[in-house]
């Protein structure tokens, strides 16, 4: 049985009985199986989530009872199988088929030969069934073209319109670059440059084009743009020289301007990005409270600081949805990076765009507007507070914020921006910096 595609099913299994984040059960089953060929592993495990619906939709031609009537296991075995088919061109039919089917054997005892049959006879079909109708039916089209659930198809075709929304689905299916910071800490810019392209890694900065000048700046000093693999296999990463970030996530907290000294509260920390990216800026000198619900997610924060020699982080196990009055209006600044829908992380996370509805929305803002006021109460007169997801839903951005605002006149806004993957080469995101006006 090859232990490659063995991992991918045992990911793709979590993923789908048990609804966990496809990065999480891909590293645990990369951990438990020890493949040969990792790559391959992400490969089929992102492969199949990105283009599920399609695949289901191509295979709901091949089954008179449909895929959903199929059990669990043999339609993710199927999906794979038709993936390799389609997808992965490296890889021979017959040995997409025979793999499959032997895995089949171990994993879904009494149903290889139904997979047998399937897969065998797709290989035989001269044309693959054809998409919906786009004259007809833009939304079933769009749906099954880019494996979005037809909620969500729905929802942004309203705000958006056919063309806006297809772009945003090609971007969500795009493999996205590896974003490093640089840890300024132990090195520059230019000397992490040389080391990583005398590894065998090509490096670029990422374009700094139309964004102010705090962003800007905070950018051209720290971030690169990696192509080639092993960056986090590498001497370099393990002596703490660099961190994966992506950029939209580093222009929130630049945009807030963390300054040497200052005291600043990440209210929903982990995994820890943006304190990391505050505690540069603030060249480790300062205070930084970070706080999560969870306290294992503390401790993967805790290595990430020893790892890049970061002293100016306390990390502290709290809800963000309970007020805390000792933390009144003690920070400077206050990181408010709330759980969201991730409609702007798709790209890293495909299961999203096939599990997430309107009524998860709903109860996610709901969720994010106790956080901010909360959040907003412990900034010091005079002192700017960050709100920020990783979505480009308006329901879970702009609305927020002007809720907030007419609620609370004290703030007024610093700056504010809606990242697109489609157009800004990085993750969907939404970050908007308030500034608390003085007490007279």
């Amino acid at each position: 049985m090859d232990r490659n595609r063995l991992t991918a099913f045992e990911a793709l299994l979590k993923t789908e009985n048990e609804g966990a984040y496809s990065n999480l059960a891909v590293g645990q089953a990369i951990r438990e199986f020890h493949p040969d060929n990792e790559a391959f592993v992400r490969n089929l495990v992102y492969g199949v989530l990105e283009n599920r619906i399609l695949l289901d939709y191509r295979l709901d031609g091949l089954i008179r009872s449909g895929i959903r009537k199929v059990k669990p296991r043999a339609r993710i075995l199927l999906r794979m199988g038709i993936y390799q088919i389609d997808f992965m061109d490296s890889i021979p039919d017959y040995a997409a088929v025979s793999e499959t089917v032997a895995l089949s054997r171990k994993k879904c005892s009494g149903l290889s030969s139904l997979i047998n049959g399937v897969l065998r006879t797709y290989l035989r079909q001269s044309e693959r069934r054809e998409l919906p109708d786009r004259e007809k039916d833009p939304a079933a089209y769009l749906s099954v073209r880019y494996s979005y659930n037809r909620e969500l198809t729905d929802l942004w075709l309203r705000r958006f319109g056919e063309e806006r929304t297809e772009s945003l689905m090609e971007a969500g299916n795009r493999t996205p670059q590896l974003s490093v910071c640089t840890n300024t800490l132990k090195t520059t810019k230019k000397e992490l440059t040389e080391l990583l392209t005398a590894a065998g890694m090509s490096v670029r900065t990422p374009v700094t084009d139309g964004m102010p000048q705090a962003e800007a700046d905070a950018v051209r000093e720290h971030f690169l743009s990696v192509s080639g693999n092993g960056a986090l296999d590498t001497e370099m990463f393990r002596r703490g020289l660099f961190y994966v970030q992506d950029l939209s996530s580093a222009r929130a907290v630049a945009a807030l301007a963390p300054q040497p000294g200052q005291t600043v509260l990440d209210v929903c920390a982990a995994p820890g990005g943006k304190s990391l990216f505050a505690s540069l800026l603030m060249k480790n000198q300062g205070h930084i409270l970070s706080c999560d619900v969870y306290e294992h997610k503390l401790e993967l924060m805790k290595a990430s600081m020893e790892r890049l020699g970061i002293r100016c982080i306390q990390l502290k196990q709290q809800d963000a949805t309970g007020y805390d009055a000792r933390l009144e209006e003690t920070a400077d600044a206050v990181i408010a990076d709330v759980p969201c829908s991730g409609l702007g992380v798709i790209r890293r996370r495909p299961e999203i765009k096939l599990r997430m509805t309107q009524d998860t929305i709903r109860s996610l803002s709901e969720l994010q507007a106790s956080i901010l006021e909360n959040a907003a109460c412990y900034v010091r007169p005079g002192g700017k507070i960050l709100y920020s997801t990783c979505t480009v839903s308006e329901q879970e951005n702009e609305e927020i914020v002007r809720n907030f605002l007419r609620n609370n006149p004290g703030f007024s806004v610093v700056s504010e921006k809606q990242i697109f993957p489609d157009t800004d080469a990085s993750d969907g995101f939404y970050f908007c910096v308030m500034r608390k006006e003085n007490k007279s």
